[in-house]
């Protein structure tokens, strides 16, 4: 869909939710984060580290930086989800933990299942040890790294995270539409605009705070900001504005204090601030970024299990050469989107599907008006 400009010169942009740009950061940052846990924990790729050093301490060492990605892309979606509930926007708190919680449940157990399988076949620091009681409240609750717990597997600590950002954003959403501004007000891009100069200016810069999703606010609020630039009826020169001041929050951080990781999601942001109000899909006949739009989810929750156990078969029963390992990375690879594609067909969709009937079976007629009053 092409821009259609108005006669007082403000841009329609197509809604960024026909557009596929989305789905192919997602495509791009799952497949590099399952490459990044490979390389990082092994031990297949302590042996293809031979074959091929440079890609694999670059995976080990940078190839984490994906999931800056993820958060620059969560926060465009939360704020465009949050707006159209509005002065609502605090009960979508719950019905986000419903639905980010019940697919990690069953995630977590597929982990604890494939930790006990693999140490069947191997002793490696990468295996988490058998889960307490303990543990798995804590997970539960999502709340492992802010109680110090150990973690049943990889990536989990992004869940987490996601749910707080959401939280937060959710009300700074509540307090704007309390203030009598809309979302798509300038309002709202100043609220995001002062959270994230907290997060980069201070808390991003001390370690002990990334159990907090304030720490990761600015790659989120990078995100929201880009979303509000993409708004349908928004002037070019105030979606230029909106560019400008993601990058002058990221640059002055930097400068502040180096990080790769803001960097990295600035850029994200301002990429999709751009395709967005470019208003065409990228790559439109091509329907592989849906279906790892689609599996995204699955793939970060499903892909440590699957990895930890082809690394146990290889290491068990596989020569310990360097070509024949690197297949079993390969095939680790292909075997997590292969996982993810069955999980969210099977477990996460049907999951959503019956938390989706609850909550339009429990919802009060107070609630549901006031989504259709902000829709």
């Amino acid at each position: 869909m092409q821009n259609i400009h108005s006669p007082s010169g403000a841009a329609r942009v197509a809604q960024p939710g026909r557009m596929n740009h989305l789905d192919l950061f997602k495509a791009f940052a799952a497949n590099l984060i399952v490459l990044h846990h490979l390389a990082f924990y092994g031990p297949m790729t302590d042996h293809t580290a031979i074959l091929l050093p440079g890609l694999t301490h670059w995976l080990a060492q940078h190839g984490r930086l994906a999931v800056q990605v993820f958060f620059a892309i969560g926060g465009f979606l939360a704020a465009r989800s949050l707006a159209k509930a509005g002065g609502a926007a605090l009960t979508a708190i719950p019905r986000r933990f419903l639905k980010l919680v019940p697919p990690y449940l069953a995630a977590l157990v597929l982990a604890v299942g494939a930790a006990a399988l693999a140490r069947l076949w191997m002793q490696h620091d990468s295996i988490p040890a058998s889960p307490t009681p303990r543990q798995l409240f804590a997970h539960a609750l999502l709340l492992q790294d802010v109680l110090g717990i150990e973690s049943l597997s990889a990536g989990m600590w992004y869940i987490a995270i996601d749910f707080q950002l959401f939280v937060c954003m959710a009300i700074l959403v509540w307090a704007v539409h309390r203030a009598g501004a809309p979302m798509r007000s300038a309002l709202f891009a100043f609220g995001v605009a002062v959270a994230c100069a907290v997060s980069v200016y201070y808390v991003n810069r001390h370690s002990e705070w990334d159990v907090w999703g304030l720490y990761f606010f600015g790659s989120y609020g990078f995100g929201a900001l880009a979303w509000w630039a993409t708004v349908p009826g928004r002037s070019r020169a105030a979606a230029v504005g909106a560019g400008l001041l993601i990058a002058v929050l990221c640059g002055t951080a930097l400068a502040l204090d180096y990080r790769e990781r803001l960097a990295v999601s600035a850029a994200a942001a301002l990429v999709v601030l751009v395709l967005s109000r470019r208003g065409r899909p990228v790559l439109a006949q091509a329907r592989w970024p849906a279906f790892f739009g689609r599996i995204a989810y699955a793939m970060l929750l499903v892909h440590f299990p699957v990895c930890l156990v082809v690394n146990a078969f290889f290491t068990r029963y596989v020569e310990a050469e360097p070509l024949r390992q690197t297949l079993g990375v390969a095939l680790a690879w292909i075997a997590s989107i292969g996982a993810a594609t069955l999980f969210q067909r099977w477990v996460e969709a049907p999951l959503a599907a019956l938390v989706q009937r609850w909550q339009s079976e429990d919802a009060t007629p107070a609630v549901a008006a006031g989504y259709r009053r902000t829709a």
